[in-house]
């Protein structure tokens, strides 16, 4: 695993963190929190650019952010959207990202490696949230757990499914791009 950078690398993180930024806008809003694809992105920058360059991507959608461009969910972006009550599970982001790399490097690119890679970095994710969330609200476990976590679970399954199938074939796309060039 190198942590040197090339040009296509980098392109290829500011492509990601764009594509996140898009995918936070599609959803279902279902109340404070919509349902929408970013967790989708997310894994497939774990899937496909490994543990560091994945984690560099979110961390530079998160940065967008961060500066005021809407790219969280329903358009929104600066600093208080981070600081807020939901702000932990778009920080999850990086974990998740970093999680399904390093299955994606030391483990595989099978599409069964790499769905537990998705689970056991959606559950950091959530984990990281839900406690960002119970303790800047003052929630219990059971209300954050029904509010933050519990209905995106039937969409998680779909994400992580058509994720772990995806994700190897344009790793293959993007690695042969790199031979070829």
């Amino acid at each position: 695993m190198t942590k040197k950078f090339t040009v296509k690398d980098m392109i290829l993180c500011a492509l990601l963190a764009a594509m996140t930024g898009v995918f936070s806008q599609i959803g279902i809003p279902i109340g404070e929190i919509p349902i929408n694809l970013a967790l989708f992105s997310v894994y497939l920058a774990g899937g496909i650019l490994g543990s560091y360059k994945g984690a560099v991507s979110m961390v530079v959608y998160i940065l967008m952010g961060a500066v005021g461009i809407p790219v969280f969910a329903n358009f929104r972006g600066g600093l208080s959207t981070l600081a807020g009550p939901t702000g932990g599970y778009i920080l999850g982001y990086i974990l998740a990202a970093l999680v399904v790399g390093m299955v994606s490097t030391y483990w595989g690119d099978s599409s069964w490696k790499l769905a537990i890679g998705m689970v056991a970095g959606i559950a950091l994710c959530y984990l990281f949230g839900t406690v960002w969330f119970i303790l800047l609200t003052g929630k219990g476990l059971i209300p954050a757990l029904s509010a933050c976590v519990i209905p995106f679970l039937p969409g998680d399954v779909v994400k992580i499914a058509s994720a772990a199938v995806l994700a190897p074939r344009l790793k293959a796309a993007v690695n042969l791009s790199r031979r070829l060039a």
